[in-house]
């Protein structure tokens, strides 16, 4: 079969109602270089736009389900990429992982209950916990020598005002994959004080050599027992815009709530579309993951030897997970409004400002390297021509 994997070709995303390619509408200049948002530039595997061909020559696109085979294409991909054993019976398939997680607050905790998130984090999080009236509780990652850890002590202060823990895993934006250890001890910290996780593992295929994903609810019946796990292959395939998650939940009365209030949502049926997608991408699209996880291995080595040689004021550690470059640029000496500012008005490049990810990413920048090397290597020509001799 053929897989799709010229990862070095440039495609053009304008005028594709791409939201990656529409600064203007966003207030950005029109001439920047996109690499924010973090969805790919390169086409899902031929697998994928072979199912969909499939699917619109058959032109009919009535309601839809999950059939037996769809389910057994996940016990095989989540057994064998994760060694996770899952159950038919826990499945809630979801427009996507963002919609989910909002889903799983207002039906597991009640206004004003405490959810603790662990910033700089993924700002949806933040806005879950907000938008729903609940009580924001954040647990700050400990930033040491290029390093993230968590710190536990506070953590647990946090957990005991908490009704509920949205867990990033892997970590976005800092790249982090973390260790058995560290999940076994948030954990056992949760089941200590009765918390609820909700277990964001959406970045889970993305995992580079010398770090392993651990599915946090596979580590014990106890925490199955208290987690509600989000995946999707949107991440995974360059799925997003087909609006298709699954969600896993064992235990019975924490999936009962979820499905009440995803019913509540006026949500029903999953797309055909996303369904069709996703089983084609888990069943075909393994060994064009697996080279993509190469070539993104090289974007990642590509900028750090460049800010190393060329930028050594920005610092930045290779992720151990995700597609994402989480940036320091605190020695520059900006403010977080004039970094972001002098990134767009001066380098020409639209990226994710890292205090839009909340306490402890001031001073941050993110990089969306899932693009061509060419791609990347512009954008560090970039960055290089305006903060060479920065203070």
């Amino acid at each position: 079969m053929i897989l799709n994997m010229n990862f070095d070709k440039k495609n053009n995303r304008y005028g594709t109602y791409s939201i990656k390619y529409d600064p203007v509408s966003r207030g950005k200049p029109e001439d920047v270089l996109p690499m924010w948002v973090a969805d790919m530039d390169f086409p899902a595997p031929l697998c994928v736009t072979d199912a969909l061909r499939e699917l619109a020559a058959h032109g009919i696109f009535g309601y839809s389900e999950p059939d037996a085979a769809y389910f057994e294409t996940m016990q095989n991909w989540f057994s064998r990429r994760f060694n996770w054993q899952i159950e038919r019976e826990w499945l809630v398939i979801t427009p996507g992982v963002v919609n989910a997680i909002y889903i799983a607050v207002r039906a597991l905790t009640q206004v004003g209950d405490g959810v603790v998130i662990q910033q700089p984090v993924y700002y949806p999080f933040e806005s879950a916990v907000r938008h729903t009236g609940r009580k924001l509780l954040v647990n700050q990652l400990v930033y040491e020598n290029g390093n993230y850890t968590i710190d536990f002590d506070d953590f647990e202060n946090k957990i005991k005002q908490a009704k509920l823990f949205i867990l990033c895993s892997p970590h976005n934006p800092v790249g982090r994959v973390w260790t058995q250890d560290e999940l076994s001890r948030m954990g056992e910290i949760c089941l200590r004080h009765n918390v609820v996780v909700i277990a964001d593992e959406i970045w889970q295929d993305f995992v580079f050599k010398g770090s392993r994903h651990f599915v946090f609810s596979a580590l014990s019946q106890e925490l199955a027992d208290i987690t509600v796990t989000t995946t999707a292959p949107s991440k995974t395939f360059n799925l997003a815009g087909l609006q298709h998650a699954n969600i896993f939940i064992s235990n019975r009365e924490l999936r009962k709530k979820f499905k009440l209030e995803y019913t509540a949502c006026g949500l029903n049926q999953p797309g055909l579309a996303g369904l069709v997608t996703c089983k084609a991408a888990y069943d075909h699209g393994e060994k064009w993951l697996d080279e993509l996880l190469a070539y993104l291995a090289g974007n990642m080595l590509l900028i750090s030897n460049f800010l190393q040689e060329r930028i050594p004021k920005i610092k930045f550690t290779v992720p151990e997970g995700t597609y994402l470059a989480w940036l320091d640029c605190s020695a520059l000496g900006f403010s977080p409004q004039e970094l972001d500012s002098v990134i767009t008005d001066k380098a020409r490049l639209w990226l994710s400002d890292g205090a839009k990810f909340g306490a402890g990413g001031e001073g941050f920048t993110r990089i969306n390297a899932a693009c061509p090397h060419e791609v990347v290597n512009d954008a560090m020509a970039k960055l290089e021509l305006v903060f060479t001799g920065s203070n």
